[in-house]
């Protein structure tokens, strides 16, 4: 009950506070929205992309003077920063401290803004779209269906695992492992790879928790869906399942093996793809396409076009995929504050970045440092394969005003969209009702200290049975009968 008294408290306050900033919004135009030198100020907030950061006030330098020449808007796009550490949280302080953009970038935190009306409803403003509605995919649309506060309109966001192509080439039993590739085939091919001269110190390395190694093994497992149907047509949380407890003894085993990063519970993202590059780690996952291009012009640069990487599926077994993909909502996106009082400009920036000149600008970078165009194609430079990234949508089929003489993507990248398009299937999981998100914080955490200890061996295998009926005291028999109710 802490947490759902500490949560009103928070709502009361950030209600209040954006009371107070629109009392105190017609003497602050110039720096919190409005009018300035006759230009409309929209506010905006993004991961990484505050005004301390030289190429994001690049980029929206060159936003401004190409929605003015593309579409006439006349716009002053001003970045708010937010303090480093978790962003989630920075930014759930900035909105509560009252200083409210009018674009908002959320990588979770949102669901408790949207549920006091804090965040605009986008349907409307996207059934108006001149570029956005074409744009989505049909899982766009079932999470804008169940959750219309959050764009992000990308291509699946599947993690796939991949390996320096050096060290793959030499593992024995390699193309064995790709054509079948079991989890006593993976087991097999990370031995292998672990004795490669120079090789690596580890198998694979993931960012802080397991959720990187359920992208490769889980589905395998038989885990296709967060709710697992069991015999008698009931559902049970995959989570407290049989099928769980023979995942967590495995990976177990690759943690007593040092196969599994003795540090992966300390590991971020950053130290995680450091030791990849540095040569520590074998194997690292990362979402299909440009994040796997990145890492492969990365790899390229400091260990050579040999180590270009490999793609790996994900492992066989009762199923076979990259998890399933949740469309209760957005995990991630752009949000309108419904305070705003330029709602409509603020989507119509969003709506530009859309159309075909806006994703060229978006998807391509700057020319003459990203680009250059050479005999009437656009060229794509190292800068670009290295750095540059869509801040916003990723058309599925990008229309260029010349053609382009170099791939968007490299082979590695496409070969890993191509695998998550492949293995894509649906979750069955929904949004948690606010009457049980204390409850099934503590579960989740629950589960999060069984499993690691139980990977690490600190817990038997069998204490999975004591943490079943824990979860189940702790709320899990509730929220099991409400999973029941809900899922259709």
């Amino acid at each position: 009950m802490k947490k759902n008294k500490k949560f009103m408290v928070s709502a009361m306050s950030l209600v209040m506070a954006f009371g107070l900033a629109a009392c105190s919004e017609d003497s602050a135009k110039d720096s919190k929205g409005g009018d300035k030198d006759g230009k409309t100020t929209i506010r905006l907030v993004m991961k990484d992309d505050g005004p301390s950061n030289p190429a994001a006030v690049k980029y929206y330098d060159n936003l401004e003077k190409a929605l003015k020449a593309d579409e006439n808007l006349d716009v002053d796009i001003e970045l708010v920063e937010v303090p480093q550490g978790n962003y989630s949280e920075k930014l759930n302080l900035l909105l509560y401290s009252g200083d409210i953009p009018d674009l908002i970038y959320f990588q979770g935190g949102d669901q408790q803004i949207a549920e006091q009306n804090l965040l605009e409803d986008l349907t409307p403003y996207i059934e108006d779209s001149k570029y956005l509605k074409d744009l989505l995919q049909p899982y766009n649309e079932k999470r804008l269906e169940n959750y219309p506060y959050l764009l992000w309109v990308k291509p699946l966001d599947s993690k796939t695992p991949v390996v320096r192509a050096d060290w793959f080439n030499q593992v024995p039993s390699a193309q064995e492992f790709i054509a079948n590739p079991t989890t006593d085939n993976y087991y097999k091919f990370f031995k292998e790879l672990l004795a490669v001269p120079n090789g690596p110190k580890n198998g694979v390395s993931v960012a802080g928790d397991i959720t990187e190694l359920d992208y490769m093994f889980e589905m395998a497992f038989g885990i296709n869906q967060t709710w697992l149907k069991k015999d008698d047509g009931t559902y049970e949380y995959s989570k407290v399942s049989n099928k769980e407890k023979e995942k967590l003894a495995f990976y177990n085993q690759l943690y007593k093996d040092g196969i599994l990063d003795p540090q992966y519970l300390t590991k971020q993202w950053d130290t995680k793809e450091k030791a990849f590059y540095d040569g520590e780690t074998g194997v690292i996952v990362g979402t299909n396409g440009k994040v796997v291009d990145l890492y492969n012009g990365k790899m390229k640069q400091v260990n050579g076009d040999s180590a270009e990487l490999v793609v790996l599926p994900p492992a066989k077994g009762e199923f076979q995929g990259f998890a399933p993909t949740d469309i209760t909502k957005e995990s991630r996106g752009m949000a309108i504050s419904s305070q705003s009082e330029n709602k409509e400009i603020a989507f119509k920036i969003l709506d530009y970045l859309a159309s075909p000149k806006g994703q060229m600008f978006d998807r391509l970078g700057f020319e003459g440092e990203h680009y250059n165009i050479v005999d009437n194609q656009i060229e794509l430079t190292d800068k670009y394969y290295g750095e540059w990234y869509a801040r916003y949508w990723e058309a599925t089929d990008l229309k260029t005003e010349q053609p382009l003489k170099t791939p968007l993507l490299s082979e590695p990248a496409v070969k890993s969209q191509e695998l998550a398009k492949e293995f894509y299937s649906e979750d069955n999981s929904f949004m948690i009702p606010e009457e049980h998100v204390s409850k099934w914080d503590a579960m989740e955490n629950l589960y999060k200290e069984y499993a690691t200890d139980i990977i690490t061996g600190k817990r038997p295998i069998d204490d999975f049975d004591s943490f079943v009926k824990e979860w189940e005291k702790a709320g899990g028999k509730e929220l099991t009968d409400y999973a029941n109710k809900t899922i259709k």
